[in-house]
């Protein structure tokens, strides 16, 4: 992928606008269940060969309710919910732990697509965190102890001298004990909205919402507006 870097072109940037062109999303045509239709579009999008199809804003917000988002790696999920890792004294984490509901934003730009979730956050398991920092590559479990994600620090050959030293210390092929400040998070979605960009703005936002009916919560379909 060529990157251009330097100066940029001058550009209007209120004349910058697409007119999406997508095929209609429909009530008729989605799973009545979101997590269904959720993997339906992953699928996909990962069929489509989209760059990190399970890229994912996240949104959290402090105790003073002060947003903050980042984009993190959707690494799991199932009728429960979307998990993913990361360091637990990361601003996000501080976030979490004052405010334990958050938002996730997927954006799919060659496929005109959007699904929002919202709901509330809890750790994975611990049993759970270690099973997935022993499958991810060497390089990144050092990583992942060399970062003391979201702190200060005096420049980037802190980080590089850290990891070295740490690269000598496990190069016979041990195990890599997972950090005690690292794991993982589990979204339970209590809305979804699926958007499909159309022509002249118009376009398909259908939002699922958790309704109690007969003493069960059911999951209802509604469209928004534009």
């Amino acid at each position: 992928m060529c990157v251009r870097i330097g100066k940029a072109p001058s550009v209007e940037i209120s004349s910058l606008r697409e007119n999406y062109i997508s095929p209609e999303l429909l009530e008729s045509q989605v799973m009545s269940d979101p997590f269904d239709q959720f993997l339906k579009w992953f699928d996909e999008a990962v069929t489509a060969g989209l760059r990190e199809p399970n890229a994912m804003a996240l949104t959290t917000a402090n105790k003073e309710g002060k947003p903050s988002s980042r984009m993190v790696l959707l690494k799991g999920v199932d009728k429960q919910g979307f998990v993913w890792y990361t360091n637990y004294g990361s601003r996000k984490a501080h976030d979490l732990c004052e405010n334990p509901n958050a938002a996730l934003l997927f954006y799919w730009n060659e496929m005109n697509r959007q699904v929002r979730v919202e709901g509330s956050v809890e750790k994975v398991p611990e049993a759970e965190s270690d099973k997935y920092f022993h499958s991810r590559p060497r390089g990144s479990q050092l990583g992942a102890i060399v970062s003391k994600q979201s702190t200060v620090i005096a420049g980037r050959e802190v980080l590089q001298q850290d990891y070295k030293k740490l690269e000598q210390k496990y190069s016979d092929g041990s195990l890599i004990p997972k950090p005690e400040y690292w794991g993982g998070y589990k979204l339970t979605p209590t809305l979804f909205e699926f958007w499909q960009g159309q022509q002249s703005r118009l376009h398909d936002r259908l939002q699922y919402s958790q309704r109690e009916v007969d003493g069960s919560t059911v999951w209802h379909i509604e469209r928004l507006s534009p």
